[in-house]
């Protein structure tokens, strides 16, 4: 499976602390607006997300149809046929993406020890 690119989101108390602290790691801001309390930073190939309120825990996130650099992948697998063979190999879904649909969607999944999974798709 091509789950296409991987970063970490982040829940964060203080989004210009946090932005302030990864930009000493080397991080840039990379795509987001700290107005609407959401940043992506960029070091290398290394994404981080950071985002104040809008969620609870740390997320795991994978895109498939992009690079670390948001460039759409001419080949991936999408987010659609990703979630079958996860529903075939006993996963259980948190959330589903509509099947029946195309292009953009996600789908959240648990690993055993309860992080979140969100696969997402922007393409």
């Amino acid at each position: 499976m091509k789950l296409g690119a991987f970063s970490i989101s982040l829940s964060v108390k203080d989004i210009h602390k946090s932005r302030a602290f990864y930009e000493k790691l080397g991080f840039t801001v990379f795509a987001g607006q700290i107005e609407k309390n959401y940043l992506i930073l960029k070091n290398g190939n290394s994404l981080v997300g950071l985002f104040q309120g809008m969620f609870e825990n740390n997320i795991l996130t994978f895109n498939p149809g992009w690079d670390e650099s948001a460039n759409k992948l001419e080949e991936f697998d999408d987010v659609r046929t990703i979630q079958q063979h996860l529903k075939k190999e006993g996963v259980k879904l948190e959330t589903e993406v509509d099947e029946s649909t195309s292009g953009k969607g996600s789908f959240v999944v648990l690993d055993p020890d309860g992080n979140a999974i969100l696969i997402d798709q922007h393409v």
